[in-house]
């Protein structure tokens, strides 16, 4: 402990500047990293896996549980681990290299998840990111050997709390490649919507809501495609053009409802604290809103007030269409 050369970003004065001490960092390497099968330690990608597991167990538990511990992104957390776990410190001077290898890894591995729309084919259920802006349709990355429709029941499940499995039909799906990232989306059609949404997995998620289509613009040129409302719209535009055709094939149980709002109902939100600590009030808003329901959701200055996970699939996928 007395001559670490990282002594002072993470010792003495860890507790003014929030960096995790040595004694947190040892275990999390120890916890995470030192014992594991050898084949595991056998490249830098798996290696990184590892490191991202370690970095999710201390965003939700280790900063959970310690308010004055700071919140890194994954590059700061790498850094700082290389550099306190003997096994991977003779790596440090390549580390650049080695979390940009592992970036473009990453947005290599395929993504699957669901498409969820309401009985009248009007509105689809969108999820926002734990950090920013962006919504997306529910989705994440496969593991390894997994089934397409397997990943995408779990991360649904994950990140909704709904049980797509009875629903999903393994040939109704699209699929678009982003740079070199497979996005499949199964059409998951005619669910109610007063089911209950909230995701299992905590700081991943901040906001679920149903959104009208006609709402969502199809993707443009630009980098970062908006629907009429101003949503950051970058994963679900390109998606929308094939959807609608889909649509115009199938006739929905349930004639349009003129009635509900235009607006996005929220369905589910975190709220974050004013200290940007990671304490959460759950607000469950109902899905049966009265007109003009929740007019400030979609307002300018709500991206503002949130943070983004790291954003992992969207700036990954923004990465891959910039090296296309």
């Amino acid at each position: 402990m007395s001559s670490n050369h990282h002594r002072t970003p993470s010792g003495a004065s860890s507790s003014k500047n929030g960096l995790p001490p040595q004694e947190l960092l040892d275990d999390l390497c120890s916890r995470f990293v030192l014992n594991v099968p050898k084949e595991d330690l056998q490249s830098f990608e798996r290696i990184l896996f590892l490191v991202e597991y370690a970095h999710w167990f201390y965003e939700d538990n280790s900063v959970e549980n310690n308010p004055s511990l700071k919140s890194l992104n994954l590059k700061e957390f790498t850094s700082l681990l290389f550099n306190s776990c003997d096994v991977l410190k003779p790596y440090v001077a390549h580390i650049d290299d080695i979390f940009k290898d592992f970036t473009s890894y990453k947005v290599r591995v395929p993504v699957t998840g669901a498409i969820i729309l309401d009985e009248t084919y009007e509105r689809c259920i969108l999820v926002k990111g734990w950090k920013g802006s962006s919504w997306s349709f529910p989705r994440g990355k496969k593991s390894k050997d997994e089934e397409d429709h397997a990943c995408a029941i779990r991360e649904v499940m994950e990140e909704t709390g709904f049980d797509v499995s009875k629903l999903l039909n393994k040939d109704e799906y699209l699929e678009i490649i982003f740079g070199q990232q497979r996005v499949r989306l199964y059409i998951i059609a005619g669910v109610k919507d007063d089911t209950a949404f909230a995701p299992l997995t905590k700081k991943e998620i901040s906001e679920i809501a149903w959104h009208r289509l006609d709402e969502l613009q199809p993707a443009s040129d630009d980098v970062i495609s908006r629907g009429i409302t101003g949503l950051k719209l970058y994963m679900v535009s390109p998606f929308l053009a094939s959807l609608k055709s889909w649509i115009s094939k199938h006739q929905p149980p349930m004639a349009p409802r003129p009635d509900l709002p235009l607006k996005g109902i929220c369905v589910w939100k975190a709220k974050h604290s004013s200290t940007g600590s990671s304490s959460m009030i759950i607000d469950n808003q109902p899905t049966k809103p009265e007109p003009d329901s929740h007019p400030a959701d979609l307002g300018p200055g709500k991206s503002f007030r949130n943070f983004k996970f790291d954003t992992a699939s969207i700036f990954q996928a923004m990465e891959a269409a910039f090296s296309s």
